[in-house]
């Protein structure tokens, strides 16, 4: 086994001189990259997901999430095959974008309540761009064409749900659990009762097996979301060097020599091949140089490749995933080939839904904000983070309501003299 492994380190040492040396060949390149990194991180992605790294651990912690996998277990289990609390870190991944999902996935293995095969699936289809990046960053600021909104979400979210489908066949047929993914709920007397109550009960009964109190939920909910976030941003100054050194020393026009080989056999534009090498690496990157190929460039081909970009991630992304699920046993893999299909399946969408999506284009513009793309941090604040505070605090305070009502009714319903 360890003379197994020698090959590996070796390789990876390797890796690590070289781009060593290329950092000391080319300072400049690396410091300016640097500095471009840490301005995606800082005023996009920080402001971005903070906030959903603080409420899905304050919803964990609350047993918000027992409440909504309780309700979806009948919809998720027999659709995607895995439990309904699976629906939770669906609607948080779509929402907040990568890599949400895969920090919430990596709570419920620790939690027992997803086995690997299940939690596999999950974080393979529920990794996704959120819609502010999609419709503010790609459509806006890097095709200047609000319309396509429309048509990459659709091709991108859609596909996602497919892939969803496609994965439940992973695993084959090992349907029993490792572990029981929800032990709270799994009750002979509660069988009979309405799913609604058993909803509650799993809520009640997750929040006092947390047993911590508000304040020192929110003080660690924030040091996990900072801590989180921290290593996003590490991840993306370090991806954003090694593509401007390799680009620097001409290790790129290796990619471009070969990806320019796949793209003729689908009769793609060759001046595409930048932005498919970049979005290798680093989906920021690659999306930019989609929207910013020749204008002589049918609009098709770039959105698809924009698609392709988005659907993949990007290592960087990748990176991310690997650093959160690195105490589970979850494999790297999967989660590989479903990226890598999930980008063909938004790819070929986009030829796809094309014609058909053309006569709603406007429409969909016109509902979409004039977002300043020059200012992603003000931005964030005026349309954003006032809208999820708001449908926050407003779901919580109806949800705390129902929760004290049925609290009243239950103390009410018992016996005299218990």
């Amino acid at each position: 086994m360890l003379l197994k492994r020698f090959p590996i380190v070796y390789a990876i040492a390797l890796l690590g001189l070289s781009l060593l040396c290329l950092m000391l060949f080319f300072p400049t390149e690396s410091f300016h990259a640097s500095l471009k990194g840490l301005s995606i991180w800082w005023d996009v992605l920080f402001p971005a997901l903070f906030p959903f790294f603080v409420i899905s651990e304050m919803m964990l912690g609350v047993g918000l999430v027992h409440f909504f996998g309780t309700l979806l277990d009948p919809l998720m289990r027999p659709v995607f095959r895995i439990p309904g609390i699976g629906g939770f870190v669906m609607a948080m991944g779509f929402a907040a974008g990568y890599p949400v999902a895969a920090k919430l996935t990596s709570q419920l293995w620790e939690q027992r309540l997803i086995n690997r095969e299940e939690g596999e699936r999950l974080v393979a289809f529920t990794t996704s761009s959120d819609p502010i990046f999609l419709i503010g960053a790609v459509s806006l600021g890097f095709f200047h064409d609000a319309s396509l909104a429309g048509i990459l979400a659709a091709a991108h979210y859609g596909t996602a749900i497919l892939l969803g489908l496609l994965m439940r066949f992973h695993g084959g047929s090992q349907a029993a659990m490792t572990h029981d993914p929800m032990p709270i709920t799994k009750k002979s007397n509660t069988a009979s009762r309405s799913i609604l109550i058993r909803a509650f009960d799993a809520m009640h009964t997750a929040r006092m097996m947390d047993g911590r109190s508000l304040g020192e939920m929110l003080q660690q909910a924030v040091r996990t979301g900072l801590q989180l976030n921290f290593v996003v941003g590490g991840l993306v100054v370090f991806f954003s060097v090694v593509m401007e050194v390799m680009t620097s020393a001409h290790i790129m026009s290796i990619f471009y020599i070969g990806i320019n080989s796949v793209l003729q056999l689908f009769n793609v534009p060759l001046e595409l091949s930048k932005a498919v090498a970049n979005g290798i690496f680093e989906v920021t990157l690659g999306a930019k140089a989609a929207g910013g190929a020749g204008s002589h460039i049918d609009l098709v081909f770039k959105t698809a490749i924009a698609a392709f970009v988005l659907s993949w991630a990007g290592l960087s992304v990748h990176a991310q995933i690997v650093s959160l699920l690195h105490h589970t046993n979850l494999r790297y893999l999967p989660f590989l080939a479903a990226r890598f299909l999930h980008g063909l399946m938004a790819a070929t969408a986009i030829f796809i839904l094309w014609e058909p999506m053309q006569p709603y284009r406007a429409t969909v513009a016109a509902f979409i904000p004039q977002i300043d793309v020059t200012s992603p941090l003000t931005t964030l604040w005026r349309y954003t983070i006032p809208w999820g505070i708001a449908s926050f605090a407003g779901v919580s305070i109806m949800l705390a309501f129902i929760y004290l009502l049925y609290l009243i009714v239950k103390q009410c319903m018992k016996p005299l003299g218990k």
